[in-house]
């Protein structure tokens, strides 16, 4: 039984993340912490029409198995890990998906279960986790953490930057979950906020609820039109972020990565400051980080937990994490926050203004192209990957811990690996001359799927 994906449980709410699934999945999650001498845990929800039924079904979940919870009511994702510190956390949220969908995400002190754990919980549920005895179900309380993670949001921020005091920042909400945090951590912060789609409706209906330089099109050109420093978009949880420039442009993403870990290297005090990533993140990163006196090590798209892990238990010192739009402040915790990193922002801009930010970051073209390829053929082609794209490019450094990765002397880069959802492969390319490089690698790539297929 496969249940999670690389960012918990995700699907409709009608026909894949049911109450029935939901109940099945909190008892099997809240077995198996009693059984490890876990029993508390906290829940909450973003604002989708089908979170109540969801929790619900949750707690009877978790209860029947013998756990203690207690409920939290509408919370960012952020939110809620930042309470599950010490303890078991379950969020229902979709993230940025369609309103119909919801999904589960799975929690222990302060972050996502690992690959390991979500497996045992799929193995349970398949094999169908009974309740405990009568007299050892669990209860159910309520409390309110929201004030308690904005100040500590806040606090954290002030660390970074100056005082944003006439700073002006344009957050559009998306009818999510950020309504609740982001204006409030930055008004307390000093900056002067205007707010876009700041009520929470489970229907998205100022715009759709991933972030994208088209659904962000009335914040752009807020932004342009208002003379304000800079925007910032969220989806529906808030665990994710998107910048807009002055201009109403969409500042890369790899940019706003590169502009973080560089500061957070160069703060650092760490003998050996490290900053973890994707295969498909930009150079443009590792040469701000190396500028800083850090390094770069690369794990698997959306294992950025476990890549974090990883590297602590080798010894090293993880001073940030980060795919793009997504990113683990790890002096503030270990899950992924949007809101932190618009605090973050905010105060460095205020420091050194959002150019001035971006000025040392050589923002290389980039592009990501799909290749239609069969699901059954994946194995089979990235096999005939790892050999036929080294021979095509005997230049470059190659790289097969996560899919096909080209290293090129002038620091252009691309990355071949299989789509975990769709049936294609993907090719990512960053170079001064990306049209050409991705020609170039898309070929072979093409040439490999006709021969397996």
């Amino acid at each position: 039984m496969n249940l999670f994906g690389t960012a918990g449980i995700r699907g409709s709410a009608e026909r894949r993340v049911t109450p029935e699934l939901a109940l099945d999945v909190a008892r099997a999650v809240g077995t198996a912490a009693r059984e490890a001498g876990d029993r508390e845990f906290v829940v909450a929800r973003d604002g989708r029409v089908t979170g109540p039924s969801l929790a619900a079904a949750v707690e009877a979940g978790l209860t029947s198995a013998g756990a203690d919870v207690t409920r939290l009511g509408q919370l960012p994702t952020p939110g809620l890990a930042f309470a599950s510190r010490g303890r078991h956390g379950v969020m229902l949220t979709a993230s940025h998906n369609p309103p119909a969908d919801n999904g589960i995400k799975v929690f222990r002190d302060g972050v996502e279960y690992a690959q390991t754990a979500e497996t045992d919980v799929e193995e349970r549920v398949a094999a169908g986790a009974a309740p405990a005895r009568w007299d050892e179900w669990g209860e159910a309380a309520e409390a309110d953490v929201l004030a308690s993670y904005r100040e500590a949001v806040a606090t954290y921020a002030a660390r970074f930057g100056a005082d944003p005091a006439g700073v002006r920042v344009a957050v559009d909400c998306g009818n999510g979950m950020a309504a609740l945090v982001t204006p409030h951590v930055l008004r307390e912060l000093g900056a002067d906020v205007v707010t876009l789609n700041a009520n929470v409706d489970g229907h998205f209906p100022g715009r759709e609820s991933k972030p994208t330089p088209e659904s962000l099109a009335d914040l752009r050109a807020f932004v342009r039109d208002d003379g304000a420093d800079f925007g910032i978009g969220h989806d529906g949880d808030a665990d994710r972020i998107v910048v807009v420039d002055a201009d109403g442009e969409v500042v890369h993403e790899d940019t706003v990565l590169a502009v973080l870990a560089e500061r957070y290297v160069r703060e650092s005090d760490a003998a050996d400051p490290v900053v973890v990533t994707t295969p498909n993140a930009s150079g443009r990163i590792d040469e701000r980080v190396r500028a800083a006196g850090g390094r770069v090590e690369r794990v698997a798209l959306g294992y950025l937990h476990d890549g974090i892990a990883a590297a602590r238990e080798a010894g090293s010192d993880v001073v940030f994490a980060a795919e793009p739009w997504k990113h683990v402040h790890t002096g503030f915790g270990g899950w992924i926050d949007g809101v932190a990193s618009a605090a973050v922002l905010t105060r460095l801009v205020a420091a050194e203004g959002l150019a001035g930010l971006r000025d040392p970051v050589t923002e290389r073209p980039y592009r990501k192209v799909s290749v239609d390829c069969g699901d059954d053929a994946k194995v089979a082609v990235m096999e005939r990957l790892a050999v036929t794209l080294p021979e095509a490019f005997p230049e470059a450094s190659v790289s097969t811990e996560y899919g096909v990765r080209l290293a090129f002397p002038d620091d252009a880069w691309a990355l071949v690996r299989p789509s975990g959802t769709e049936p294609y492969v993907r090719v990512y390319a960053e170079s001064d001359d990306v049209d050409e490089l991705v020609a170039s690698v898309t070929d072979v790539v093409e040439d490999a799927v006709a021969d397996i297929g």
